[in-house]
């Protein structure tokens, strides 16, 4: 899984109220949620993200409640990957579930600029600011969790498996 992109740079503890507010929660329509993400704490998130689009954030991303709605609106948005110190446990969890991609990685996180241009080989755990030309090594994903985001989440590929779609 190869992703490109620019980074879209966020501090520390951006809580899930913040990736989606509570009172979009009325709906579970990706489209819908993606209209309104991060939209509390930048207004131009929505009309600046692009597909392919990268997050890059500071430590404890995704903490607060355990909403499934944060990470579905991240890839509803068109955010391929994103990369952060540390990430809350249970947003770990339903980013993979949902089949969003992300990546722990300090020193790229240290490195790389707002509006960088960053690639991503999620098979090797590379990550390349290409603006800069720096190069960092994340943990590439096992092949369980690969074949979970390959397929778009956790109930697709059971589906998979299964024989069923």
């Amino acid at each position: 899984m190869e992703f490109k992109g620019c980074a879209h740079r966020y501090g520390r503890d951006i809580d899930t109220d913040v990736i989606i507010p509570a009172r979009y929660l009325n709906t579970s329509d990706p489209a819908e949620l993606a209209k309104h993400c991060l939209e509390d704490l930048d207004v131009n998130f929505v009309g600046n993200v692009k597909p392919g689009d990268i997050i890059v954030a500071e430590e404890n991303f995704g903490c607060g409640s355990s909403r499934e709605h944060a990470p579905i609106c991240i890839k509803a948005a068109g955010v391929d990957v994103v990369i952060a110190k540390s990430f809350a446990r249970i947003f770990y969890r339903n980013a993979i579930n949902t089949g969003l991609p992300i990546m722990e990685c300090p020193e790229a996180v240290d490195a790389i600029k707002q509006g960088d241009v960053v690639s991503v080989d999620a098979d090797t755990g590379t990550i390349v600011d290409e603006t800069t030309g720096q190069t960092f090594k994340a943990q590439p994903f096992p092949p369980f969790i690969r074949e979970i985001i390959e397929a778009g989440g956790l109930i697709n590929r059971t589906k998979e498996k299964l024989g069923r779609s």
